[in-house]
């Protein structure tokens, strides 16, 4: 079956504001849509309406409306990897007093879906919703490596390995390369590679058919995420909070 025309693009238009958290013009919005001035007015207006869509009136912005947030907050309130894995993560995020993030796969992106703050004077920033390429994240990197062959594949030739730090993985050879010393040791470092100065570090989590349903990651600038510290307690500790959450999904390794 085709898709709508018009839920299509109204989508297309919620997308988009995704990313423009302080707004965007209705000429620009029509222009990243590849759509009429018109046809994105006409669709502004019915998302308007629904409150999906509100207008800044001084600036004339649009951006995500209330009614985005409330159908999120929902999910994420209903989502059993985040009621299941809470508990564990805000154990581990009080005992190292880092910041833990919870991820899925989303459409070959790390999607953040929970985030539990440090207490510590320098905080990650990041926010629950946002999407981060799974090349260069400890997190993505973490679920590229529980992938089956095919849709390793298949997520892996939709990357453009944009440079985003002097460390970020550039290529698929490198990528790959990477994944394999992942598959080894059973968790991910990201070092640099997203953000200068940030060090990350991830483990998987199974469900009973030992599949990778997510993955989650303690970060820190890199003086508190030494390789001291990671040698000495941090590896051990995140690994073990992996196994508990596991185990909640049925997993018996």
């Amino acid at each position: 079956m085709s898709n709508v025309q018009s839920l299509e693009r109204a989508f297309t238009i919620l997308e988009i504001l995704s990313k423009h958290p302080k707004g965007i013009k209705l000429t620009e919005l029509a222009a990243e849509a590849s759509l009429s001035k018109g046809t994105v007015h006409r669709l502004l207006a019915t998302l308007s309406n629904l409150n999906y869509v509100r207008q800044d009136q001084e600036t004339e912005r649009y951006r995500m409306g209330y009614q985005v947030i409330s159908l999120a907050t929902h999910f994420l309130d209903d989502h059993d990897l985040i009621t299941s894995s809470r508990p564990h993560l805000l154990q581990l995020s009080q005992e190292i007093n880092e910041t833990v993030h919870l991820c899925i796969e989303d459409n070959g992106m790390a999607l953040y879906i929970d985030k539990i703050e440090s207490t510590q004077p320098i905080a990650m920033y990041s926010r629950v919703g946002s999407k981060a390429p799974m090349y260069c994240t400890a997190v993505g990197k973490m679920m590229l490596a529980g992938m089956d062959h095919e849709k390793y594949e298949t997520v892996v030739s939709t990357f453009d390995f944009k440079k985003l730090t002097p460390y970020t993985i550039d290529s698929v050879e490198k990528l790959t390369e990477e994944i394999k010393r992942i598959k080894d040791q059973s968790y991910a470092i990201d070092d640099q590679e997203i953000t200068e100065g940030v060090r990350c570090i991830a483990c998987p989590i199974y469900d009973f058919n030992q599949k990778t349903i997510g993955s989650f990651s303690v970060s820190g600038p890199m003086n508190r995420i030494s390789y001291d510290f990671l040698e000495e307690r941090l590896i051990s500790e995140v690994r073990e909070t992996a196994a508990r959450i596991s185990r909640e999904f049925g997993w018996n390794g």
